[in-house]
């Protein structure tokens, strides 16, 4: 969950502020001169925008996640303790039986969520982050099958992958909010039409964004199904399913407990059919069943 919201929400500040930027510096070459709109110009504007939004937060996402998390990276190099030179070890190991060369860089945050993520522009420069609660929540091979899990969504190249995905989303996203913005911009008297063309193209940018996070979110929930595999191809399939269900047994545990923080962190299970539209995972119970029906 934390790789994907980072992601989005890294991209439409990315945006945002390319928007913003050009809005007041008038760079606005898809209104020709008689007022009107000029399409094919503007598609080509809001593809180079929301592209190149995408691969800003793609580029800076290692970053960004080490901010935001406060994520301490352990050094293989330095003197460590005895748990943390175990879950280098463990994750470079995993990445070399994975076909990985460059081995990801490991860290740890301080949390009492369990949860693990794994991000970066590239296999090169990735980066695999596993939270404090659940080292303590989670037996050895539940840890290892995660981290299997994460090194999967690396190797498949699922952080490349999404940003294709987002740099159409953005497209369309630019296009919309411009067409939207240059619309309500009409209704205004003539003076008061730039300052109402740029907040509009703020709101219905921010507003378009949402909307289409849900397709990238639904390109999350589908990506988890083969990162449950290939992390079950790594480690071992009953070491995968034992980690889905100590992640169920966690949940059930915090839902009779209230606590309604650990399930929130989760975002996996237990939600309605309109709140799952904006889950980056699918129910804990269908990964279940499904890696249990494979043929591994």
């Amino acid at each position: 969950m934390k790789r994907i919201v980072m992601f989005i929400l890294t991209n439409l500040l990315v945006m945002l502020t390319i928007g913003i930027i050009l809005s007041v510096f008038g760079v606005r070459s898809y209104i020709n001169e008689s007022g009107g709109i000029d399409f094919n110009a503007l598609l080509i504007f809001s593809a180079i925008v929301g592209f190149t939004g995408a691969f800003i937060s793609l580029a800076i996402s290692r970053w960004m996640a080490k901010m935001m998390m406060n994520v301490q990276v352990l050094d293989p190099s330095k003197n460590l303790s005895s748990h943390e030179r175990e879950l280098v070890d463990m994750v470079h190991g995993i990445a070399r039986a994975a076909g990985m060369t460059h081995m990801p860089e490991v860290g740890t945050y301080q949390s009492q969520e369990v949860n693990a993520f794994a991000t970066g522009p590239s296999k090169k420069r990735s980066l695999v982050a596993v939270s404090t609660g659940l080292l303590e929540e989670m037996d050895r091979d539940a840890v290892e099958a995660i981290i299997g899990h994460e090194i999967a969504h690396i190797v498949n190249g699922d952080m490349v992958t999404m940003t294709l995905l987002q740099g159409v989303v953005n497209t369309f996203v630019v296009f919309l909010s411009r067409i939207a913005a240059w619309a309500a911009s009409r209704f205004v008297k003539d003076e008061l039409a730039p300052i109402v063309h740029i907040i509009a193209i703020i709101v219905f940018q921010i507003v378009f964004s949402i909307l289409g996070s849900l397709v990238v979110f639904a390109y999350s929930r589908h990506r988890e199904f083969h990162a449950d595999r290939g992390g079950a191809m790594l480690t071992s399939k009953e070491k995968m399913i034992h980690a889905l269900q100590t992640l169920q047994g966690y949940k059930d545990r915090a839902i009779v407990e209230k606590n309604q923080t650990s399930v929130a962190s989760l975002k996996i299970s237990g939600q309605k059919k309109a709140v799952s539209w904006f889950s980056t995972h699918p129910d804990l119970e269908e990964r279940i069943r499904v890696l249990r029906e494979s043929n591994l």
